[in-house]
């Protein structure tokens, strides 16, 4: 006898593709993209130790506001192309805030520009941007950093004689502030001293050897070199090493990282100008933050900046900034 079908229940199969139509359905209708707590953080490179420190920095203003981090940097610090892919990359992604240390001051402003535009507030850290428009800088003061890295190179060469620069990279804004500061300040207070060159390294510390080496080959006679980054700073010691005049050129730097520190303590380095880069990246994540909550923004961020010598290295405020910037 055949049994009456009952009426109203689907067979199980049914079940099955209705509820994977209603999971398919769902996942069509959620945003695509990142949540709008998400800050991505864009800096020039990601090789050296200063970056290292301001992502720890970037990582732990995070954490304190409950938001996720995105980090993307270019392979290279002069690759300013490449990094103003990331950005359209992360304007795509529509995240909520986008923290730009710019590779170039004039050339990444188009496209942290069109980040504004789409409603994506954009903070500048550590080297400046050609615009107004984003809602803070936060960075250490670099004119005046080369100011202070012109007065100890003044003070170690006892004002007299010939010095040079070693440089960032035409474009790069910290760096443009970092020279002028210190080219302007000797100029003006160490008339006995001559800046007989400036040649850029492109934040490599191969090419920043070959740099020195080549004015220290220019100039026998020169009296003092100036490294204005971590880079520059590393080619222009080793290139003293390797020539044997440790003691003769006096060096002044900027930044810090082992090596340097470890040129300090022997006397091939002078005094390193350093910076806070914990901070840096700590407070410009706060501020784009704070910027997604429409909540007021210091346009303006000094992040300091103190003079390192061998003898002030132990202290209690150097050792603060060397260690976690906290």
């Amino acid at each position: 006898m055949n049994r009456p079908r009952r009426l109203g229940v689907p067979p199980l199969a049914t079940f099955t593709a209705v509820a994977a139509l209603g999971v398919s359905l769902a996942a069509c209708s959620r945003p695509a993209g990142p949540p709008r707590t998400t800050v991505a953080v864009v800096p020039k490179g990601q090789v050296h130790v200063f970056w290292q420190t301001v992502r720890a920095g970037a990582e732990a203003a995070s954490k304190e506001a409950g938001v996720e981090m995105l980090w993307a940097a270019p392979q290279v610090e002069t690759d300013f192309t490449g990094q103003a892919s990331i950005v359209e990359d992360f304007i795509n992604r529509r995240v909520a805030a986008i923290v730009l240390a710019p590779a170039h001051q004039s050339a990444l402003v188009s496209v942290a520009e069109r980040a504004i535009d789409a409603g994506i507030p954009v903070v500048v850290m550590d080297s400046g941007l050609e615009s107004t428009r984003p809602v803070s800088y936060v960075a250490t003061d670099n004119y005046q950093g080369g100011a202070l890295a012109a007065r100890e190179m003044g003070r170690v060469t006892g004002g007299k004689g010939k010095i040079a620069v070693v440089g960032i990279a035409p474009g790069s804004g910290s760096g443009l502030e970092r020279e002028s500061g210190f080219q302007d300040t000797v100029k003006r207070e160490f008339t006995g001293l001559e800046i007989v060159g400036l040649q850029y390294s492109d934040s490599d510390r191969g090419r920043a050897l070959t740099v020195a080496e080549d004015l220290l080959t220019r100039t026998p006679d020169l009296a003092g070199l100036f490294g204005s980054n971590e880079s520059a700073a590393v080619g222009v010691f080793r290139a003293v090493q390797n020539r044997g005049k440790k003691g003769q050129v006096k060096v002044v730097g900027f930044d810090a990282s082992s090596d340097l520190l470890e040129a300090l303590k022997d006397g091939t380095i002078d005094a390193l100008v350093v910076q806070n880069p914990f901070r840096i990246g700590h407070d410009a994540v706060a501020a784009a933050v704070a910027a997604i909550h429409k909540k007021p923004v210091e346009k303006r961020v000094d992040t300091g900046a103190v003079i390192v010598t061998r003898e002030n290295l132990e202290s209690a405020e150097v050792q603060k900034v060397l260690g976690s910037g906290k």
